[in-house]
């Protein structure tokens, strides 16, 4: 599946964040640690910084190629520093029907809110799921769609949802989402493994979520990823390992020290002045990274010069 990377803290370089790292989000398009295929379908970046000529608006960039084959990244990264980032490789299926194109890449931008969206996951059936789906969407932002996939339309979905954008209200956004994409499953006969690790970010704040259903709709499984990932790939257990994967974070101080890698000086999130959420762990001391277990949300929001970060269970219950 996809890669995501999410960053919030002291304006720093691009580049030390997507290009410079030995593991960087642009190099996991051909060497992710934890997932066994290839990200060749595109990818892009959100950004923000108070250095910006309208600060208060992301830098929007995608595009359908392989990062590492994107010409522009090394002519364009290394002039840009943002204090908050969302960033994402796409993996998609080899064959015909995957559209590679600009409005298939993350994250996804539309007007009328401060937020953008990137995925590591799917919905399965989006397509028939529109029939029962569609009433809950906004046409301010249906309207909008330009792309043909699953995660595009899982954020107008979630838009749609949103009232307010209070760290309440977004979760009871994504709680209404799951709830609703259960409904249509199952009033439509296609319950399918689900599998959502969504970022979800504005200026100075990132909220991550990781979520989804079990092959039989179910929310509530206790088995063990790792232990599941051991099975051959294209099993049940080995996809359903992907789905209860945790996601990452990592908290701490003075990023900029370390050029050319993703370290910090690592801190309990209440003494930190920067964060990042991500697929994986991007640091050799993979015990610096807090787990976001699935069925669990993380806010993060920068306050003055220091962070807010709480994690909370979701109401999973459909």
């Amino acid at each position: 599946m996809c890669r995501v990377l999410a960053y919030v803290g002291p304006d720093l370089p691009l580049e030390s964040l997507l290009l410079t790292p030995d593991n960087s989000l642009i190099n996991q398009t051909l060497d992710p640690e934890l997932h066994p295929l290839l990200q060749l379908a595109g990818w892009g970046f959100g950004a923000w910084s108070d250095g910006f000529v309208r600060p208060d608006d992301p830098l929007v960039y995608r595009r359908p190629v392989a990062a590492f084959y994107d010409d522009n990244a090394e002519g364009i990264i290394p002039s840009l520093q943002a204090s908050t980032l969302l960033a994402h490789v796409r993996a998609a299926g080899y064959d015909a029907g995957a559209v590679l194109a600009d409005e298939n890449c993350h994250p996804f931008r539309m007007d009328g809110t401060p937020w953008i969206m990137a995925q590591n996951g799917a919905l399965p059936h989006w397509k028939q799921l529109q029939r029962v789906l569609l009433p809950h969407c906004d046409d301010r932002f249906l309207g909008q769609m330009r792309g043909t996939t699953d995660t595009e339309f899982l954020y107008v979905l979630l838009l749609s949802l949103l009232d307010g954008d209070g760290v309440d209200d977004v979760q009871r956004a994504f709680e209404q989402l799951l709830r609703v994409c259960h409904e249509a499953m199952t009033e439509l006969d296609l319950v399918a493994l689900t599998k959502m690790k969504i970022g979800l970010v504005t200026k100075d704040r990132v909220i991550g979520v990781n979520y989804g259903f079990g092959h039989d709709g179910e929310t509530e499984m206790d088995q063990d990823w790792r232990e599941l990932r051991e099975h051959d790939a294209g099993t049940d257990e080995h996809s359903l390992s992907m789905v209860l994967e945790p996601m990452y974070l990592l908290t701490g101080r003075n990023f900029d020290d370390y050029e050319g890698s993703y370290d910090v000086d690592v801190t309990p999130p209440d003494e930190a002045t920067s964060a990042i959420f991500a697929s994986e762990p991007l640091t050799e001391q993979s015990d610096d990274w807090t787990e976001l277990a699935f069925g669990q949300l993380v806010s993060i929001e920068r306050s003055g010069s220091g962070l807010q970060v709480s994690m909370r269970d979701l109401d999973m219950s459909v």
